[in-house]
């Protein structure tokens, strides 16, 4: 699906919307009610047929008055764990273009994104650990140094946390294979799992470990300063062995591409049915060559890619290949129009 239009005429707001047929709170990471329409913030609903490996599931989204976002997998109310589990959705927004360059909370949200794809429950795992490190950075703020009162939640931190490292470290691995595995266009970035400070507790017994003794040190810091919240993804252009923060916006672009393709290759490969891909803006930065290159690719893969640009010349080399949907703002309104 190429999707073109001039700035502003309302393109990324339908791959958004697509986006929300996979947990979390899609590309744009919004608000269900920051995504209500303004002023009049009447709500929204979503709704669409999800065809993949065999099966066919009806899905709805729904938000009234600002409350966050319900799902309705075949007409029955389910949770965020139930949809990751039945659709999977990979994205590259102009927002990761900065992510070589930017600080290490960016890279792990895209690393726990990818993660996510492969391990849905990776999500609860997520949310029980920092739901159990808000506590004990409570504790921390306030100075106790009862160990009692911080052994149950270092416990369920060193469970939940053990759970995220291994994800990571599993999916990373899918990534690299998938990469190495693919005759393509683009650069293979040899990837690691880095700690900010210090060394990386994998096990539940480590990281158990290390945040007790860590514990002095982080009532002075008033924060937890040990765990995987404080991994790092390092990447380096491998072909040229240059860091990923040290290469051209080209290569950096090129690089993160390599690896959305690798995440929808590797999702390919283990579910026997491609994800959603979603690619906003994603010509910029690349050259004639590579732009044909990537849609060779994506065709290749049999994926369903929605992808923007501001102009039908940019989508010149896919053909007959995509269906194209112009996009106009007519009054506030945007109007879709598909084009042969």
């Amino acid at each position: 699906m190429a999707i073109y239009g001039p700035n502003g005429a309302g393109k990324t707001n339908l791959i958004e919307a697509v986006s929300l047929f996979s947990p979390g709170r899609g590309l744009r990471r919004s608000s269900a009610q920051d995504m209500a329409r303004r002023p009049e913030s009447l709500g929204w609903k979503i709704g669409g047929l999800l065809h993949g490996a065999g099966e066919t599931h009806e899905l709805s989204f729904t938000s009234e008055g600002g409350a966050a976002r319900q799902v309705q997998i075949d007409g029955k109310a389910a949770s965020q764990l139930a949809l990751g589990e039945i659709a999977r959705v990979t994205w590259l927004v102009p927002a990761m273009d900065r992510l070589w360059i930017e600080g290490a909370e960016g890279r792990r949200r895209f690393l726990d994104r990818v993660t996510l794809s492969f391990f849905p429950a990776h999500a609860q795992a997520a949310l029980d650990y920092e739901k159990a490190m808000r506590e004990r950075n409570r504790l921390l703020k306030e100075q106790v140094r009862d160990a009692h009162w911080y052994g149950a939640l270092e416990a369920r931190m060193a469970r939940s946390g053990a759970a995220l490292h291994a994800n990571r470290e599993a999916a990373l691995e899918r990534l690299l294979l998938a990469q190495r595995d693919a005759e393509t266009s683009f650069p293979v970035a040899e990837l690691e799992l880095v700690q900010t400070e210090g060394e990386m507790p994998g096990s539940e017994e480590d990281l158990r470990a290390a945040l007790a003794e860590s514990r002095f040190r982080d009532i002075a810091a008033g924060r937890t300063l040990v765990g995987p919240h404080r991994a790092d993804l390092y990447g380096v252009f491998a072909a040229k062995g240059v860091p990923a923060s040290d290469c051209s916006t080209g290569e950096q672009k090129a690089l993160l591409i390599s690896l959305i393709l690798a995440n929808a290759r590797a999702l390919a490969e283990d579910l026997d049915a491609p994800p959603l891909v979603l690619l906003d803006e994603v010509a910029a930065h690349l050259d004639a060559g590579r732009r044909a290159a990537l849609y060779d690719e994506i065709c290749a893969l049999g994926a369903q890619a929605w992808m923007t640009g501001t102009g039908p010349e940019l989508f010149a080399d896919l053909g007959e290949r995509a269906q194209r949907l112009e996009v106009t703002d007519t009054d506030g309104q945007s109007v879709v129009t598909q084009r042969l």
